[in-house]
């Protein structure tokens, strides 16, 4: 069964990597004006739509390595502790993606706010 849930690790960590690079190539490149988050959305989508597009794009790989994380955790913890690392996983990644999305939309969004919230409960657990 380790070894299932090994390769069922790295197989969700290379799918959100793949995820990832293939939006940056395939839909956001043709979007990026300069610098790293796109901002064009041409006469259909204003800068803040583009910019929160791409936050939620990657959000979906944050989650998704978290959910990799969890799958590389499980077999090498005591099965009493994988609660608290299922949690503080949880608390990392919604902490990362609390910075993507503060970062991406230049705090116009207010879903980095309940993302940290999140980050921070978990940590108190």
């Amino acid at each position: 069964m380790t070894e299932y849930v090994f390769i069922a690790g790295w197989l969700t960590f290379l799918l959100g990597l793949v995820h990832s690079v293939l939006g940056e190539v395939l839909i956001f490149r043709k979007m990026r004006v300069s610098g790293l988050i796109p901002t064009n959305g041409g006469t259909i989508l204003k800068e803040r739509n583009v910019r929160i597009l791409w936050a939620s794009w990657h959000l979906v790989t944050l989650f998704g390595w978290a959910f990799s994380a969890i799958l590389f955790g499980i077999p090498v913890v005591e099965l009493s502790e994988i609660p608290s690392l299922v949690i503080d996983i949880i608390g990392v990644f919604t902490f990362l993606g609390a910075a993507l999305v503060l970062i991406a939309t230049k705090a116009k969004h207010p879903g980095w706010i309940v993302l940290l919230v999140i980050s921070i409960l978990c940590g108190f657990s």
